[in-house]
């Protein structure tokens, strides 16, 4: 069969569809571009390194909440000790920060649009650790979440973006002022701006607006979070990059847009289950940081259109599969509220025994009219 002419329109697709079934080849024989051959190994070998750092911080990240959860449930009993005296309380500090680190490292050698999505596995990694150690039940949207989770990830890991980045403090400081990111820049304030007006004048605080914040804080986070990273990576393998202006200010960027973040997240987990604030946040995060990345690191520079889209339904894989781990999950550690007052003959009466800490009758004793009728009343009433 002939080849396509250079200027035939068929050719990059053709070209594309090369590219994907040299991805899909598994133990082929010649050099091969598989994601099991030794060419696609070699060529992605510092980003697997960044992908293994970020797997593992996140999954010591999940046994880090999974130990704190449970020196919570630990600190109902009748005598708890101060937190700062469990054991149990620093070892999830200690894992958390460990974890953190990981991910702080995995940015300096792989691409953001490669590593933001594979916070999915914080998620799901708690979800088996809650079953295994917490005694959960494993419920089959759990089994579907993870299996979509991981097979999105396959699909990230194989389709991100394949650029390999020096990121020097040369190259930060050409991005800083591109056009591009000017453009980012003041869009993104605006909107910023205009969110933050209806949160604080307004009084609104739905869980889009206040995630919305924390996503677009994330955003340059991550870029800060990359460029400091990267620089470091830099100076450690190549030249120093420590004595430049712009580390110190991405490092400033970096601190002030984190604490403005949990601050805004703390808002939003005490107005909403952590059920839904987990999937959600990692949803606009996960978005803002692919932008973010597209944008000032021009991470999807020439890259083609069929494997973008393979990227995005990965994507999409991992956020469906966090929204199926996380349904309903908060009902289950919430504890029944509920008595049996066993005074009426022949009915058992539930009713609660304190009222909802975020309704207006909160402190006060429930109406007894309302759920324990007198027996004269029930005469009356037939």
């Amino acid at each position: 069969m002939a080849a396509p002419a250079p200027g035939d329109p068929g050719a990059a697709a053709s070209a594309v569809l090369d590219e994907l079934a040299r991805n899909f080849t598994y133990g082929a024989r010649g050099a091969g571009n598989g994601s099991l051959s030794g060419a696609w190994y070699r060529r992605n070998q510092i980003h697997l390194f960044g992908v293994l750092l970020a797997i593992l911080g996140n999954l010591v990240i999940s046994i880090s909440l999974n130990i704190q959860y449970s020196h919570l449930r630990s600190a109902q009993q009748e005598h708890p000790r101060p937190y700062f005296r469990s054991v149990l309380w620093w070892s999830g500090i200690v894992l958390m920060a460990l974890g953190e680190t990981g991910n702080f490292a995995a940015y300096g050698f792989a691409p953001i649009t490669l590593i933001a999505p594979l916070g999915c596995m914080s998620v799901t990694g708690s979800a088996i650790i809650s079953v295994m150690f917490l005694r959960e039940n494993l419920r089959a949207s759990d089994l579907l979440g993870m299996t979509l989770a991981l097979a999105g990830t396959y699909l990230l890991v194989n389709f991100a973006p394949n650029i390999t980045q020096a990121i020097s403090a040369r190259t930060v400081q050409y991005y800083f002022v591109g056009w591009q990111f000017m453009i980012y820049m003041i869009l993104e304030i605006l909107v910023f701006c205009i969110l933050l007006y209806f949160h604080k004048r307004k009084g609104m605080k739905h869980i889009v607006i206040l995630l919305t914040l924390v996503a677009l804080l994330a955003s340059v986070t991550v870029i800060s979070v990359k460029a400091v990273s990267g620089m470091i990576t830099f100076s450690v393998t190549d030249k120093m990059q420590l004595t430049y202006p712009i580390f110190y200010i991405m490092c400033i960027i970096m601190i002030a847009s984190c604490v403005f973040q949990v601050k805004l997240l703390n808002q939003a987990t005490k107005l909403y289950n952590t059920a839904m604030v987990v999937p959600v946040n990692h949803i606009f995060f996960t978005i803002s940081a692919i932008i973010a990345g597209i944008i000032f690191y021009q991470e999807f520079l020439g890259a083609a259109f069929l494997t973008i889209f393979i990227y995005l339904f990965g994507c999409f894989l991992s956020f469906l599969g966090v929204v199926l781990v996380t349904r309903n999950r908060e009902k289950e550690h919430l504890p029944q509220s509920y008595i049996d007052f066993g005074n009426v003959p022949g009915k058992q009466i539930l009713d609660k025994i304190q009222p909802d800490s975020s309704g207006l009758s909160y402190g006060t004793l429930p109406d007894g009219s309302d759920s324990i009728k007198s027996p004269s009343k029930e005469k009356k009433g037939v």
